[in-house]
């Protein structure tokens, strides 16, 4: 019998917000990067989406390239060091959903899967704490124990598309009795190939993708988590209106 896949995606979908924007934050408390770099480039971008003025995904994309290019030649001691911060401080922050599904596919023997487009020493750490079968994160080369500038990237429709295919070769997962969860459209491509596709917070981009495919709509759960309440919607009542 085949296996049943469990894949989750990490920031906003587990985590409440981001990993690679907590490490940013505590690589610039340690002065391990200069905090003027934020200032400059991506305090306003983040302001605006804080206020809600902004494309979550476009804020995303902006700070990922700051943060790339802050960490070219940085070493790797001090990125560890800082990623167990992350880690010990942070990573308890997570959606209560999640949590507990992650918690109910370990317990049903289910093959639990991050993929996320942080970085893989953040990812490998948080896969770790929650007892992940195994994780796919944007791997960072490093030379000389330094960073090197460039990054082989997960935070794509496409790379999670083939990183899911090496889950499935590696563990005998059978899709359509999978389960997968994802916020943005990054996450469509795991989506659309399981049985179980879960949206929890979603993006206005990503509700839109669901409704416009048939398939997708069909079988897709949308969850809001906010407060200490879970709301479960549904994409296939009459009316579905997005936005304000």
């Amino acid at each position: 019998m085949k296996n049943i896949g469990a894949f989750f995606d990490i920031d906003g979908t587990i985590y409440r917000d981001s990993l690679m924007v907590e490490h940013f934050k505590k690589l610039i408390k340690y002065e391990i990067v200069d905090q003027k770099a934020w200032v400059a480039h991506a305090r306003d971008t983040f302001l605006d989406w804080d206020k809600r003025q902004a494309n979550y995904d476009d804020y995303l994309d902006e700070i990922c390239d700051l943060y790339v290019k802050s960490l070219q030649n940085v070493d790797k001691s001090g990125i560890d060091f800082t990623s167990d911060q992350v880690i010990a401080l942070k990573s308890e922050r997570v959606y209560k959903y999640t949590h507990s599904r992650i918690k109910w596919h370990l317990e049903n023997g289910h093959k639990v899967i991050f993929i996320s487009g942080s970085p893989s020493f953040l990812v490998e750490k948080m896969a770790k704490k929650y007892n992940a079968t195994d994780y796919a994160g944007s791997e960072y080369i490093f030379e000389d124990g330094k960073f090197n500038g460039t990054v082989i990237p997960m935070w794509d429709s496409k790379s999670k598309n083939i990183a899911i295919d090496k889950f499935v070769e590696k563990y005998d997962i059978d899709l359509s009795q999978s389960y997968a969860y994802g916020d943005t459209n990054g996450d469509i491509s795991m989506l659309k190939r399981v049985g179980h596709p879960v949206a929890i917070n979603p993006t206005n981009e990503l509700v839109n993708h669901i409704i416009q495919n048939d398939d997708l709509k069909e079988k897709a759960e949308i969850i809001v988590e906010r407060k200490d309440i879970i709301y479960s919607l549904d994409c296939n009542v009459k009316r579905f209106e997005i936005g304000l």
